[in-house]
């Protein structure tokens, strides 16, 4: 059990770092200095957002089982965050950009829930 959860915390804080570093990149820039086309397409207040709630997600995906407090909340915030990246594959197909990072973030977000609830 204890290598499960050693897994979970590792998973848990690669997919908190990368959606931390998404979202404050979001959150930061300028709408008219967004890298991706995808992001560009959508209004200022969509794109912020969708930066808050990333980096909300990521908080929580660590925050809530480090303290144990609401702790289902972890495996939740870990299906959101692979929520957006689901919606996110069909928004960066429609612009023909790359999506493989997306669906590597959804399968982590899976990954981390599963293995939240396994370990709860």
């Amino acid at each position: 059990m204890l290598v499960l959860s050693i897994i979970t915390w590792v998973l848990s804080g690669i997919l908190a770092f990368m959606f931390l570093m998404a979202g404050g990149m979001k959150l930061a820039k300028p709408h008219a200095d967004m890298p991706m086309p995808t992001l560009q397409e959508l209004s200022p207040g969509s794109v912020k957002f969708i930066g808050a709630a990333e980096v909300l997600g990521a908080i929580a995906v660590i925050v809530f089982p480090l303290i144990g407090f609401v702790a289902i909340l972890g495996p939740i915030a870990a299906i959101g965050l692979a929520v957006i990246q689901f919606l996110a594959v069909f928004a960066h197909r429609r612009f023909k950009e790359p999506f493989y990072m997306n669906i590597i973030l959804m399968l982590l977000g899976i990954t981390v829930a599963v293995l939240w609830f396994v370990t709860l």
